[in-house]
Parts: C-alpha cells; sequence; structure tokens
C-alpha cells in the first residue's frame, strides 16, 4: 500500500527494539515493508512500493535528523526527545517499548552530606528533576555502562532507563525511584508536517488506527 501522494516521505527510525516494534505496527497497519527490511545492514532502506524512505539511526540523533528536515517524521522514545529539547512536532504516542526513566542505587545508599554525584545518559532530564525535588546534586554524563558507576564509586546513583530491572539486579542495584513513564513517540518537521501534510497524515493515520485498537 502505498502513500497517498507523489511526494516522498523520510522516516527516521532507531535500530533495535523501537525499530522492530514501529516496523510491526506499520505492517498491522498495511504498509508494505518488504521482509529483507528488517534485517537489512544499509543505513538508508528504500521502499518504493511504499513511496517510503527510512533512516536507521542511533535514537538521540533521530530528533536531529527530524528537526532539520532530512526527514519528515521520525520514531523515537520519549526520553531521548526531552533530553535533546528538538524543535519538533510531537503527533502521537505509539505505545511500543514501554519502560520508565528511574533513580537507581546500592540497596544500602541513603543520603549524606555534601554535593552527591549522580551518572546518566540523560543530564538534562536528571539536572531538571533532581532540581524540582529541591535536591543539589553533580550530575555526571556516562555514554554507556551507567550501572558501573555506583560500583566504582564514580557516582551514589544513576538516572537511566529501566525496563524489567534485570540489568540492575544482575549488578547489584536497587530502582529507588521512578522519574516517569516512557513510551516512543511519533515526531514530524515542522515545515514536512504543512508541506507535506497529506503523507504525514496518511502515516499518522496508519499508526493511530494500530494503537487505537492495542
Amino acid at each position: 500500500m502505498a502513500v497517498k501522494t507523489e511526494e516522498k516521505l523520510v522516516i527516521a527510525m532507531p535500530k533495535g527494539r523501537i525499530f522492530e516494534e514501529a516496523a510491526e505496527l506499520l505492517r498491522k497497519a498495511g504498509v508494505s515493508l518488504p521482509p529483507e527490511f528488517d534485517d537489512s545492514r544499509k543505513l538508508i532502506v528504500p521502499v518504493p512500493e511504499a513511496n517510503l524512505e527510512f533512516i536507521l539511526a542511533k535514537p538521540t540523533d533521530v530528533p536531529t535528523y527530524v528537526e532539520y528536515g532530512v526527514a519528515d517524521i521520525g520514531v523515537v522514545g520519549k526520553d531521548v526527545l526531552l533530553e535533546e529539547g528538538r524543535d519538533v512536532y510531537e503527533l502521537l504516542d505509539l505505545k511500543i517499548s514501554r519502560c520508565r526513566l528511574a533513580v537507581a542505587g546500592l540497596p544500602d545508599w541513603k543520603p549524606s552530606g555534601g554535593t552527591p554525584r549522580v551518572a546518566t545518559k540523560y543530564p538534562r532530564v536528571a539536572s531538571k528533576y533532581f532540581r524540582e525535588q529541591g535536591q543539589q546534586v553533580e550530575v555526571i554524563k556516562l555514554n554507556g555502562s551507567i550501572e558501573l558507576a555506583p560500583l566504582i564509586g564514580l557516582a551514589e546513583r544513576i538516572v537511566d532507563i529501566v525496563s524489567t530491572g534485570r540489568t540492575l539486579k544482575e549488578n547489584g542495584l536497587v530502582e529507588l525511584e521512578e522519574i516517569m513513564p516512557i513510551t516512543t513517540r511519533l515526531i514530524a518537521n515542522r515545515v514536512s508536517y504543512r508541506m507535506k501534510s497529506e503523507a504525514v497524515d496518511y502515516i499518522y493515520e496508519k499508526f493511530a488506527s494500530i494503537v487505537e485498537e492495542s
């Protein structure tokens, strides 16, 4: 089933779980995606029969591609949207890849004097959260293995995405408080939303029809 417009629509999507679940939503909605689409190692995947082109990117890059117009729409987690703060339209909660942003630490963690350190991939979100809680903390940005920070004494607590909690448990950490639930969102470039409204609305309606059924 092709997008009902002469203009091609470019969609930025993150690799991994979100990509797989979003592709499944599109297929359920009747959008034609080839079988090899899921296993492609390409970074740009054209789907001419649907008049679509997909950019496969790191999650944190998706809002950037959409804001600057190299992608018309994008699929990305709410956590990334909040952290990146990009100027895009948030169109729809796709209600997939559910998880939560939480504060975690060692089981015996207790507030102490001084300025405690918090390690995270989300310094913007973490700083805002602790500020709203009236807590003064030093936020340290890490790009991976956040769970390591409390174990080696780099930080007392971490702020990270939690799904099942298994990774925390395997590293001897516990969830201390939930910051917010996280789901995946459909976003759009502001110009594309106006200039390619027919194509954007088509994909929006396709996603919305399946989300409403779930």
